[in-house]
């Protein structure tokens, strides 16, 4: 009979009652138990019944039922958020703040640890509440954005989450490419994207699994690039003390990497146990975000700063970027240390594979009938998408990234601040008023005018308080970048009497 998550050495009676956890209302005429393959389907169903014996998650966006929420190993989302971020995506974006904004290792340190522990918030208590509701990240979005309304949303988040698997590959197609230079930036962003599509094809326990695990050979990894070239770290540019502008420019883009997490946060927790204690929970996401972020883009300032005064660093980083430095880190290592840079190489898939994930998910949210769509499938769909747009993206790499997570920052704030009141201000934090027989019935969920309206009115301010390379507004000259911090308290502040207004005229949430 099917295994439940409650314990490795115990079953759950409930869990085979019902079945797979994972196994999601189109997967139940496919798979009667684990493992048992339904003969007397044809096609395309016997095929997905044959793959959901594997282990394969067969569920999408559909409301994870209370007696399927069976997991209790609650420290698993902070080995998931952990190795999601413990990984080069962390230490390049370090680097920016060294290498592109001038700043001191002193200042960027600073910033780094401020805006980390700042921003670190809000996605950690929206991870909550996937235990308690049910509900995927985008979907309780609906619960204030309405059906309809969600989808604007929904695309942007499709946007950025890919955003950051293209830049994931690039970073590991760069890093595997200056292992051996017979092999390409551009084979080597697709080896990585291939692993991808693996990992999130499988679903929710495998990413799990492999979230708890993968960060152990890259955390020895990263300790033995660090003890080869760990040197030249001191050898650190003279910078003047930094502007504030540059802080707040720099702040947003800490805030463009963390604040995203707000929209996929419950997707790896809707099916922990609906008793599960939201303090821990919260802290174990918190945790997750703060403890390998801050070291590593610490790290990677650091390395950023010694660039220009360690030659054979310099060289590599124009030839073949990021990838290249770490390679010329590990040479002391010689044939070890190219093994070693394999190994970071692919310390981005926990980040692209779970973003995948999620994105798949999100393909389901767009049009009601993509629901009959196999989750799965989606994943195939987005890996072809990222794979031309990374090859494009390399050509440029730190010019894409400085642009595309400085710009995320800003809706992404605005969109947590929202679902954060609803639940908060208008739910009274009552994870009960999320009705799950309601996800998918317009008439029954909100309008989505309140969110939209609060949304679109606060770009009004937020967009003079922009400060990015092809756009300073009048604002940000001043200021320096104060996007996200205006996109996420006016957009609170316009949707509390918004939705106060919604709810008198309809008569309910």
């Amino acid at each position: 009979m099917a295994r439940s998550w409650n314990s490795e050495n115990a079953t759950s009676s409930e869990g085979d009652k019902q079945g797979d956890v994972e196994k999601g209302p189109a997967a139940v005429s496919y798979v009667q138990e684990a493992g048992e393959v339904q003969t007397n389907l044809v096609g395309p169903r016997f095929i997905w019944s044959k793959i959901s014996s594997w282990g394969v998650e067969t569920r999408g966006i559909e409301p994870v039922p209370i007696e399927a929420r069976t997991q209790e190993n609650y420290a698993s989302i902070f080995t998931f958020f952990w190795t999601m971020n413990f990984c080069l995506l962390s230490i390049i974006t370090g680097m920016v703040g060294t290498l592109s904004f001038e700043m001191s290792l002193r200042d960027s340190s600073l910033v780094i640890l401020f805006f980390c522990l700042l921003c670190s918030g809000p996605p950690a208590y929206l991870s909550t509440l996937g235990p308690k509701t049910g509900l995927r990240q985008m979907i309780q979005a609906r619960y204030s954005f309405g059906l309809y309304g969600s989808i604007i949303p929904v695309l942007l988040n499709m946007a950025t989450v890919t955003g950051f698997v293209v830049i994931g590959a690039v970073v590991g197609g760069q890093t595997l490419s200056a292992v051996n230079g017979n092999l390409s930036v551009d084979v080597g962003i697709v080896i990585t994207c291939i692993c991808t599509l693996v990992l999130s094809f499988c679903g929710y326990k495998v990413l799990h699994q492999y979230e708890r695990f993968a960060w152990i050979p890259i955390f020895i990894s990263i300790v033995i690039a660090i003890g080869c070239g760990g040197k030249h770290l001191s050898k650190q540019v003279v910078q003047p003390p930094a502007s504030a502008s540059t802080v707040l420019s720099f702040g947003g883009l800490i805030a463009g990497f963390i604040i995203p997490y707000g929209t996929l946060a419950s997707d790896y927790a809707t099916y922990m146990r609906s008793d599960a204690p939201g303090r821990r929970l919260f802290w174990y996401t918190f945790a997750g975000f703060v403890v390998p972020t801050v070291p590593l883009m610490v790290l990677g300032a650091a390395i950023g700063g010694a660039v220009p005064n360690v030659p054979a660093w310099a060289a590599a980083y124009e030839t073949g970027s990021a990838g290249g430095i770490l390679a010329a880190m590990l040479t002391p290592a010689k044939g070890f240390g190219k093994f070693i840079v394999v190994i970071l190489a692919f310390s981005t898939l926990g980040n692209m594979a779970a973003s995948t994930y999620s994105v798949s998910l999100n393909f389901q949210m767009i049009m009601p009938f993509l629901i009959r769509v196999p989750r799965g499938l989606f994943s195939l769909i987005i890996v072809a998408v990222v794979i031309p747009v990374s090859i494009k993206a390399a050509t440029s790499f730190f010019d894409s990234l400085e642009n595309f997570i400085g710009v995320i920052a800003y809706w992404s704030a605005a969109f947590v601040s929202i679902v954060i009141t609803e639940h908060l201000a208008f739910r009274k934090g009552d994870a009960t008023t999320y009705d799950q027989a309601i996800y998918n019935k317009a008439r029954e969920l909100p309008t989505g005018v309140a969110a939209l309206a609060a949304g679109a009115v606060s770009f009004a301010l937020i967009i003079p308080c922009m400060g990015q390379i092809w756009y300073t507004g009048p604002i940000a000259e001043t200021t320096g970048d104060i996007g996200f911090e205006v996109a996420f308290c006016l957009s609170a502040l316009l949707y509390l009497p918004f939705r106060w207004l919604e709810i008198k005229i309809r008569g309910r949430l």
